[in-house]
């Protein structure tokens, strides 16, 4: 009699995890964190940067800040962090996240990190400036009209002179757009 192997199999959503994930990874987040903010030399796991990744990707994915449901989301989606990150990790890494919070909160490690988060996200570039164009509009809002503020009333496109405006002004460099 011929036994027939059977294996069990796992589902897992991924939903849009690899894709922030992936993102982040490619910002340099975890990695910049983990220079502006060290740890004490008793952490253990996956460094300070990696766990905030994943915990920010937790808030992104979920819409949900609570502190209190990542180790549950990391639990069900175990193999899809793995295979993005390559990290094994457990829930149980999870457990410190008010720690992390505690690390976080220097000021002036933040406006290092800022800096140097910058250098990895905003380019410059030296472009023609030969011809700008503007374009301007106006915002409506149900805002307190303030004299000295952004927000005044007067003539409205929309129709509405009761609903302070706000002008907004677009430039664009032609013919780059």
């Amino acid at each position: 009699m011929n036994k027939i192997k059977t294996s069990a199999i796992e589902t897992e959503r991924v939903d849009d995890i690899p894709l922030l994930l992936t993102q982040m990874i490619q910002m340099g987040i975890h990695e910049i964190l983990d220079d502006h903010f060290p740890t004490h030399e008793n952490w253990e796991g996956i460094s300070l940067g990696w766990t905030t990744l994943i915990w920010l990707t937790h808030v992104l994915s979920q819409a949900d800040h609570r502190l209190n449901q990542v180790q549950d989301w990391v639990a069900k989606h175990h193999k899809t962090i793995l295979a993005v990150t390559g990290l094994a990790i457990g829930p149980s890494y999870f457990t410190r996240l008010t720690a992390i919070l505690r690390y976080l909160n220097k000021d002036e490690s933040w406006q290092e990190y800022e800096r140097d988060q910058g250098k990895h996200l905003i380019r410059a570039y030296a472009l023609k400036t030969e011809r700008v164009r503007l374009d301007a509009t106006t915002a409506s809002s149900h805002i307190e009209p303030n004299e000295n503020g952004l927000f005044q009333l007067g003539h409205s496109k929309d129709h509405r002179p009761d609903l302070a405006q706000v002008k907004i002004m677009l430039a664009s460099l032609d013919p780059l757009g």
